[in-house]
């Protein structure tokens, strides 16, 4: 099965440029796959949908074959995350169109869900391959300001011209320290004695947050599961 989906994903992308993430891609990748239409929509259910996320995964775990493959013992932790992102929009470089057009496809309302969890799940590849062991409310945290430093610089990737992404690698690096500096700000307030008595109740409820049990497969983040 993974074969095939990888066969149509390939079969899709010459496609999307001028189709998009539609039906009408769909059938032309069942046809120049050489699957028929019934293995089509085994592998994809929804069609189009599924197939678009499918490639946004196997880009994520391209890039987490990479990230476990190479060596960051020398990098700072904010620069092995900076070195994460831009390696996932090198992977997506040869096919900017069709993410392009998935963007498009996960704006409409419709879709808007599954293309936010398709961004969390980016978020947590990266945050598990760096060896993330969080099991507190810092679990969620650390995922959704990732996910929205990568959104972002998505977003100013595609529309980026200048020689190597230069810009958007800069925008990265701006999105990064601003990050840092919440995080800094949040070590001055549990140093402060008055501040940190003044969110004693708030803690209180959020140290009460843990991690979600990972489904059996962990190809679903987010997800609780009853550990029993």
């Amino acid at each position: 099965m993974d074969a095939l989906k990888d066969r149509m994903i390939d079969a899709a992308l010459p496609h999307v440029a001028f189709d998009g993430w539609s039906a009408a891609t769909f059938r032309k990748a069942v046809e120049d796959a050489h699957v028929t239409p019934a293995q089509g929509r085994a592998a994809f259910p929804r069609g189009a949908i599924d197939l678009a996320l499918a490639f946004h995964r196997r880009g994520d775990a391209e890039m987490v074959q990479r990230l476990r493959g190479g060596d960051l013992t020398d990098m700072r932790f904010r620069d092995r995350i900076a070195h994460a992102v831009r390696l996932r929009l090198e992977i997506a470089g040869d096919n900017r169109e069709a993410v392009r057009r998935g963007i498009t496809l996960f704006a409409l309302p419709i879709h808007a869900a599954d293309g936010a969890a398709a961004v969390w799940g980016t978020a947590d590849a990266i945050w598990d391959a760096l060896g993330d062991t969080s099991q507190d409310v810092n679990w969620y945290t650390k995922r959704a300001t990732l996910a929205g430093v990568y959104s972002s610089t998505v977003l100013y990737w595609l529309g980026d011209q200048t020689e190597g992404h230069s810009a958007t690698w800069d925008f990265l690096d701006r999105r990064i320290d601003d990050v840092m500096q919440i995080e800094k700000m949040k070590a001055q307030v549990r140093k402060s004695p008055i501040l940190s008595s003044l969110m004693a109740g708030p803690n209180m409820i959020l140290n009460q947050i843990r991690a979600p049990i990972r489904p059996p497969r962990g190809d679903l983040p987010g997800i609780w599961r009853d550990p029993s």
